[in-house]
């Protein structure tokens, strides 16, 4: 188990922040937390403001997830929370031999992932992986398992934990100090299970994670 950023090559976004606090409401966490339309195309208020595949976001990531966990010709990959297949999609490209799954609770996403994925993901939760044990050499999950409430998300770990044979990796809320702190609970739309890095590591530990880690603070 190891803190790595393999989203270093993510771009980062130039949204000013202030004014994102400001859209930032109970109204529209409820409206986000449904995942459906108004969260990936509605108004950006309520999420992405227009979800749509751009290369610049996941290819360059996608190459580091490759080198760095030795990916070749028949790996096998879980991404739970894959939204409209956008990272599944560049690992595809990638190498068209990897063995790709792909599971979101949003039923919108799934209908309009890219046709190019279509045969790769599918309507699935968090809590209960369709899979059976050992399944994959890498399971990813990028700022999903924290939209659980606290119990469910160790469910969560526990369950990408029980599919994987080798690899994990895992992207979740967090903060190092108050004001990252109160920046997080604002900026925060669907996250319920929000920690200091150090309560994140206990966490890890407390459900038998082995896997890797990494934390997102706007």
């Amino acid at each position: 188990m190891a803190e790595i950023d393999l989203l270093c090559k993510y771009p980062k976004t130039t949204r000013d922040l202030e004014s994102a606090l400001a859209e930032r409401s109970e109204e529209a966490r409820r409206v986000a937390r449904r995942f459906d339309k108004e969260f990936f195309d509605g108004e950006r208020k309520y999420g992405y403001g227009g979800f749509s595949y751009n290369p610049k976001y996941w290819t360059d990531v996608v190459k580091d997830f490759v080198k760095f966990y030795k990916l070749t010709d028949g790996s096998r990959i879980l991404d739970v929370g894959c939204g409209k297949g956008f990272m599944l999609y560049d690992f595809y490209k990638n190498n068209k031999n990897f063995y790709l799954e792909g599971i979101d609770i949003s039923n919108y996403a799934i209908k309009n992932c890219m046709q190019e994925v279509k045969s790769f993901v599918k309507e699935g939760n968090a809590l209960k992986l369709d899979y059976e044990d050992n399944s994959f050499d890498l399971v990813i999950s990028i700022n999903t398992i924290h939209n659980l409430e606290i119990e469910e998300c160790a469910i969560a770990l526990q369950e990408i934990e029980r599919v994987s044979k080798k690899h994990k990796f895992v992207v979740v809320d967090a903060y190092k100090n108050d004001d990252e702190k109160k920046r997080m609970f604002a900026w925060n739309l669907t996250a319920k299970t929000i920690m200091h890095i150090d309560d994140w590591i206990k966490f890890f530990k407390k459900n038998n994670y082995t896997g890797d880690y990494y934390w997102f603070t706007p």
